[in-house]
């Protein structure tokens, strides 16, 4: 069991807060890093929600170290948001970042695993999950557990990535055309294996747990290096990950070259390349509870 704790769809991670310090640390990085690079779609979802007024209280499912939270605090001005993770380092990440931001009265950190105990998180009018849903065992339980936490008339929005980012062109890299492909289908199988979940139509599911489906929008993902410098470090910081995740079941040819690329002393370093892009697509379904 995997407990909720991830605000993004990476390569395989598992958030108990606890492990190796390294570890935690990578995770955050890439919680960061997904965070920066991504915020301009963040920020047009929070604002396409179909809201009657400006929720005053907020959950954010799944937190993270804060990519949602900081993107509905400044969405919304008058609210405070509740940042539920399981993670004790991504919830003080968060405090600190909030304690930075001028907004640390605005933000209650709550740590728990939600397959487990149902934290008290009052009657928000608004509860926010990116990613996080289908680490939950049972998320069906989690999303009637939602409905009955939201405020009558409150709205739920749940976003997902429609995976792991890809960066390289599809000819690249030279002499393994193909690299990224192999490394997202050998990630791909390791997901199915541990969460069944990943994929699934909330919609159909939401629907099933008493809401009324307000709209359901996908997002094209697609930015170019050009656009944002971190998109270097974000395809860096993802690969290696998935390359610890995936190592054991990639062809000999394919980790040779999928080093190079993470090696970042060689030519043939990603971070030497121009023609990186954060290429994905991001769902987002808004439903009620009436």
């Amino acid at each position: 069991m995997t407990p909720i704790a991830q605000d993004h769809d990476g390569p395989p991670v598992h958030h108990h807060g606890h492990g190796h310090q390294s570890d935690v640390d990578g995770q955050a990085e890439i919680l960061e890093l997904d965070a920066e690079v991504l915020a301009e779609h963040t920020a047009s979802i929070t604002a396409w929600l179909p809201l009657a007024a400006s929720p005053r209280q907020i959950v954010d499912l799944g937190c993270g170290t804060g990519a949602g939270t900081f993107a509905l605090l400044a969405r919304f001005p008058e609210a405070h948001v509740t940042a539920v993770d399981s993670s004790a380092d991504h919830l003080r990440r968060l405090r600190e970042k909030a304690h930075g931001h001028g907004v640390a009265d605005r933000v209650r950190t709550v740590q728990a695993d939600l397959d487990s105990t149902w934290p008290k998180l009052g009657e928000p009018d608004l509860v926010w999950a990116s990613a996080s849903l289908h680490h939950i065992a049972d998320p069906d339980r989690t999303l009637r557990q939602v409905r009955d936490t939201l405020a009558p008339g409150g709205l739920f929005a749940v976003v997902e990535l429609a995976g792991f980012p890809r960066f390289l062109p599809d000819d690249a890299p030279e002499d393994r055309p193909g690299l990224e492909k192999h490394c997202h289908a050998a990630s791909d199988r390791r997901h199915a294996e541990h969460l069944p979940h990943r994929g699934a139509d909330w919609g159909a599911k939401l629907t099933a747990a008493g809401f009324t489906l307000e709209g359901e929008r996908t997002i094209t993902v697609h930015i170019e290096h050009s656009r944002s410098m971190a998109v270097g470090r974000y395809a860096l910081s993802g690969l290696r990950r998935m390359r610890d995740a995936i190592a054991d079941v990639l062809t000999p040819e394919d980790l040779t070259a999928l080093d190079q690329l993470l090696d970042t002393g060689s030519p043939h370093s990603i971070l030497r390349r121009d023609d990186l892009a954060v290429r994905t697509e991001r769902t987002v379904w808004a439903a009620r509870r009436v």
